[in-house]
């Protein structure tokens, strides 16, 4: 087992750094080995994974997960912890540091020729102000991705992991269903982090499976679910009357979809999203 990073080693990195967790970032460091420890073992990845980490930060998870697959990817945004990763995987986990493969690119528009790779699964401590963006662009950009574990705010992960009719489902539900099946992996302490965030944390894993149409494509998908959610109390004859053309033929298209037009958009599935879309090309 490498050697792991706790408070007084994350605390030495960011002094030599002359690091500072941002918010514009969403940096929170995780400075509990046992954390980090759990987070791998939740994720299920084995020796056959390429791991995908996004916001390595000064590499408290990305320590963890070395020794745990075959190869880690880990893309980071600040080139001065871009820069020191490969140093502190070389001191702290010895022959697996050469497991490791540092992208000094933006996890929000990352391509699949930057990430080299093809990565199996996601396993991130992910900046909480851009987290649901960042796994629906790398769902779409990464076909490899078979799963993830992400760390994200709690009320996010509520919310990634919703199904119709719960108060807090909405567009991020609904698009990370087009990709995948998610739910909620537990919840993780504030006192882990430094600095403290004022937060509450949990983590969401998620499987994908095949997309639910295979004659809609995503773009047409996404724009329905943008549509039936912006205007969130009215109904969906009411709601997608501009995408539709009409509120009348936005009722007939609901109708050949087998869906009631007085029904709101929080109340329909992905499946009823794809009928709908289905029934709008088909028309």
């Amino acid at each position: 087992m490498p050697d792991l990073l706790g408070p007084v080693e994350v605390r030495a990195l960011a002094k030599e750094l002359d690091v500072r967790p941002t918010k514009k970032l969403g940096q929170n460091f995780v400075h509990d080995t046992n954390t980090v420890r759990r987070i791998v073992a939740a994720s299920g990845v084995t020796q056959d994974d390429v791991v995908l980490e996004v916001g390595p930060g000064l590499g408290s998870l990305t320590l963890a997960l070395l020794p745990a697959c075959k190869a880690v990817v880990a893309v980071e945004i600040d080139p001065v912890l871009a820069a020191r990763l490969p140093l502190t995987a070389a001191e702290f986990a010895g022959d697996a540091a050469s497991r490791l493969t540092v992208v000094g690119a933006d996890a929000m528009r990352v391509t699949a020729a930057e990430i080299g790779l093809a990565p199996t699964a996601l396993v991130a401590n992910l900046p909480y102000n851009v987290s649901v963006p960042i796994v629906l662009h790398l769902l779409a950009e990464l076909p490899s991705l078979r799963s993830g574990l992400v760390m994200v705010q709690s009320e996010v992960a509520d919310r990634m992991a919703a199904g119709p009719g719960s108060r807090v489902y909405g567009v991020p539900s609904v698009k990370l269903a087009w990709y995948a099946d998610a739910r909620r992996a537990g919840p993780v302490p504030r006192s882990v982090f430094w600095p403290v965030p004022n937060v509450d944390s949990a983590l969401v894993a998620f499987t994908r499976r095949e997309p639910p149409s295979s004659t809609v494509s995503r773009e047409a998908l996404f724009a329905l679910v943008d549509a039936a959610f912006a205007q969130r109390r009215k109904t969906l004859r009411a709601a997608l009357a501009t995408w539709a053309g009409s509120p009348a033929r936005a009722g007939e298209l609901l109708l050949s979809a087998g869906i009631d037009p007085t029904l709101r958009g929080e109340q329909l599935g992905i499946a009823d999203f794809t009928r709908l879309a289905e029934a709008a090309a088909a028309a």
